[in-house]
């Protein structure tokens, strides 16, 4: 894949792709068809993080909420999401990706997760971009097992009280040895984070467009990067102004 010249790239892109069900309402289309353009968005995504330069792209593809959902579209959604992994993984693997899975497994359907567990065992040793795939995925339900696991290390004695820090809980968390995100892009025109990432998301650069999921193309994907160059990031400190010369 060849790079594409921008400045200030970010090393891990979130991209909360909000807006499929929408996309088809306004054409009359059924919901199901806006979860198949979002696929093609999905692929195109991909191919330009891994031109930028970008080294961690996390997609929000399936929230532990999104159950709740028509059980015709979850059905849709589990289909879509074989189909992926089935038509996508080979390409993938031959551009050097690597895929990771972040979210609950505990309880996920016996056809989902052995191709989840396959994605990341096929592309484990692949060095190019990671692509991380939220899926069953919620950042409370996250905090909370990463919570109970290091409360059973306590209580076994294992660890002191006074040795739990930020660091240890991030170690914890499904995104252990991932970088935090320092963009996170949400489609649609909703601005929230709606349980996505929130313990990593503490320092992030929030960009909310108002482009539906689908309708997410190259062009709008470049236009963001180039957003987040001219933003200046301080990460809780203050801007240091440069003295002119012979001030």
């Amino acid at each position: 894949m060849t790079k594409h010249a921008l400045k200030n790239i970010p090393n891990h892109v979130a991209i909360i792709m909000d807006g499929n069900g929408r996309w088809a309402n306004v054409r009359g289309l059924p919901r199901s068809m806006g979860h198949r353009k979002g696929v093609e968005a999905v692929r195109e995504a991909v191919r330009t993080a891994a031109e930028a330069g970008i080294g961690y792209l996390t997609l929000f593809a399936f929230s532990s909420e999104n159950w709740s959902r028509p059980e015709s579209e979850v059905t849709d959604l589990m289909g879509l999401l074989k189909t992926f992994i089935r038509r996508d993984l080979e390409t993938l693997h031959g551009e050097n990706v690597r895929i990771r899975i972040i979210g609950d497994r505990s309880n996920l359907r016996s056809d989902i997760l052995p191709l989840l567990l396959e994605a990341e065992e096929r592309t484990r040793g692949n060095t190019s971009i990671q692509l991380v795939i939220a899926f069953n995925y919620g950042s409370r339900d996250e905090i909370a097992r990463a919570v109970r696991s290091i409360a059973g290390d306590v209580a076994a004695g294992q660890i002191h009280p006074a040795d739990v820090t930020p660091e240890l809980i991030s170690a914890r968390l499904d995104t252990a040895g991932i970088p935090d995100p320092d963009l996170i892009i949400r489609t649609s025109g909703e601005e929230r984070l709606s349980n996505f990432l929130l313990w990593q998301a503490a320092y992030a650069e929030l960009m909310f467009i108002p482009d539906f999921w689908p309708d997410f193309s190259r062009a709008s994907f470049l236009d963001a990067l180039a957003k987040f160059a001219g933003r200046e990031r301080r990460f809780g400190g203050v801007r240091t102004p440069t003295l002119a010369v012979g001030s």
